[in-house]
């Protein structure tokens, strides 16, 4: 049968696929809208299980924050190259897949890919971007935080590394809740405070430690003691309120905190691009 440009374009317009992909998908359907549009998510779908062994590790972290600081949402969306990365569709996308987190309260990436959006799931809307792009496009991650305190984000220029800060009351000085964002980012702690520490991760820092004293001559008992002092500087490296605060290494982040007023950090996520 006769398909009529108009029909072509009006498919394009609502799939985004290509000219000649919508000509061919409005043919194979007899010229119907609906069986086209899925012919399009079929095509999609077996483009994306062709690409589903690739390397999705470029994209981008979307973020979206409440104005009260109350809640926020962020999404990992992954795809193969930096060039599709930069792409308004493609950060348009992740843009959205945040808001759609923040407002149906998901925090995992099985159930946003199950959430409707727009005229299809996410993961259908998935499908359609990889026969579109004929990339690996994928959600990775999915991070959702409330509180009765306040939410501060950092998105790094760039947007492969965001900060969610959760502080234990309201800021006087936003500016202050960014400083910390910052630190975080720069100085990826693995936790808010020692406590939050996993003893596993205690036991082998201190086992590190201990060895290193042992191959320095160290006797056995005056390793362990000594060991106790390098789990010290561990935590001033790792833990976030024990760090050096970066912009005036004088003062503890804890210390800078309190002298600026304001409430401690209650919990923090650092979303990295392709990390865990």
């Amino acid at each position: 049968m006769s398909i009529s440009a108009a029909d072509v374009k009006k498919l394009r317009d609502v799939t985004g696929a290509g000219m000649m992909d919508c000509k061919k998908a409005l043919s194979e359907s007899n010229g119907d809208m609906e069986t086209a549009i899925e012919y399009l998510r079929k095509k999609g779908q077996k483009v994306a299980e062709k690409r589903a062994d690739r390397d999705a590790e470029q994209g981008l972290i979307a973020v979206h924050i409440s104005d009260d600081g109350k809640k926020a949402a962020a999404v990992e969306l992954n795809c193969e190259t930096d060039f599709v990365a930069r792409n308004e569709e493609f950060i348009q996308n992740a843009t959205d897949f945040a808001k759609l987190a923040f407002d149906k309260n998901v925090n995992d990436v099985n159930a946003i890919k199950e959430l409707e959006h727009g005229n299809a799931t996410v993961a259908k809307q998935l499908e359609t971007l990889v026969g579109k792009i004929g990339e690996k496009i994928d959600i990775s991650k999915v991070v959702l935080l409330e509180t009765d305190g306040q939410l501060v984000s950092y998105i790094h220029p760039g947007s492969q590394l965001a900060v969610l800060v959760d502080f234990e009351g309201e800021l006087k000085d936003e500016a202050t809740g960014k400083d910390v964002a910052m630190q975080i980012a720069a100085m990826s702690p693995i936790a808010t405070n020692r406590d939050e520490v996993d003893s596993s991760v205690l036991d082998k820092e201190r086992e590190i430690a201990k060895e290193q004293l042992i191959n320095e001559g160290k006797p056995e008992h005056i390793a362990e003691k000594a060991a106790e002092g390098k789990l010290r500087r561990f935590f001033e490296e790792r833990v976030l309120l024990e760090q050096k605060f970066v912009k005036d290494s004088s003062m503890t982040v804890a210390e800078y905190l309190k002298q600026q007023g304001e409430p401690s950090v209650k919990t923090f996520k650092r979303i990295q691009l392709g990390s865990n």
